[in-house]
């Protein structure tokens, strides 16, 4: 029966499963989540079988590959936040309101959504911030932060995003912090972060990205013949707070946003 959602591993299937990289990324499963985020089509691959894109199409419905880009996914977000009980939702998510706007703390930063979803801040925008934004003030259903420490694949559908996850968050940043040795330590600094002492790491710092997102950033330095080890855990509530294409979407951007201050204030 035909659908008008697909998932990653339905894309995976009708790819060639090479891993070849003339997509540009590592692997056919990171490029079928590419597909599934809006960043590449299934006309990327060179190698795709023309019948089984054909086919994918019809099950699918669609006079192309089926994709809801970012700034479709931001209109459907925005559409939500015009019906949206402001007042009832901001206590439930760490966020307050004022003149009928709902306010949201992120890094140390307001940020401001108004009844048509549009964002404004108190610093310089952050263009990736404002889908997660959007995704975590219309989200179905809340949490409290829990103090359990979970990884990226143990969140609802991690799995799927995993090996991208990897390449573009915890990769990125890993290499990052061996070229900047005081990068993570300032990032405390920066955003309002926290240390914690009894994760055996040289360093484990806490980030709020959203009231109710909280990830823990373990690093260990390379020593000797042993590379560096860089991993990000997330509090349990985050799997009940935002969707993980939402959630990849703000460590992404986040770790891009670290990356520019690396390079700008060395």
């Amino acid at each position: 029966m035909a659908d008008s959602t697909f998932t990653v591993f339905d894309v995976y299937k009708i790819l060639p499963q090479t891993n070849c990289g003339k997509c540009m990324l590592p692997s056919c499963l990171a490029f079928a989540a590419g597909v599934v985020a809006g960043s590449k089509k299934l006309t990327d691959c060179p190698d795709l079988d023309r019948e089984h894109l054909a086919a994918f199409d019809a099950a699918y419905r669609s006079s192309g590959p089926k994709e809801i880009t970012q700034a479709q996914f931001i209109d459907k977000l925005q559409l939500k936040m015009t019906s949206l009980d402001l007042e009832a939702v901001a206590p439930l998510i760490g966020a307050t309101v004022k003149d009928d706007k709902i306010i949201i703390p992120s890094l140390g930063k307001d940020f401001v959504l108004d009844r048509q979803g549009k964002m404004t801040s108190e610093c310089h925008i952050i263009s990736w911030v404002h889908a997660p934004l959007l995704s975590y003030v219309t989200h179905e259903t809340h949490a409290d932060i829990t103090g359990q420490w979970i990884s990226f694949r143990e969140i609802k559908g991690g799995i799927e995003w995993q090996q991208l996850f990897t390449s573009r968050c915890e990769e990125t940043l890993r290499r990052l912090a061996d070229r900047n040795p005081d990068l993570l330590t300032d990032l405390i600094a920066l955003f309002m972060g926290a240390t914690i002492e009894w994760y055996q790491a040289d360093i484990a710092l806490v980030l709020h990205p959203l009231p109710k997102i909280p990830i823990l950033i373990c690093y260990q330095a390379p020593e000797g013949d042993l590379k560096s080890k860089l991993t990000i855990f997330f509090d349990a509530c985050c799997s009940t707070n935002l969707h993980i294409k939402s959630l990849f979407t703000l460590c992404s951007g986040m770790v891009q946003m670290f990356a520019k201050i690396a390079e700008h204030h060395g």
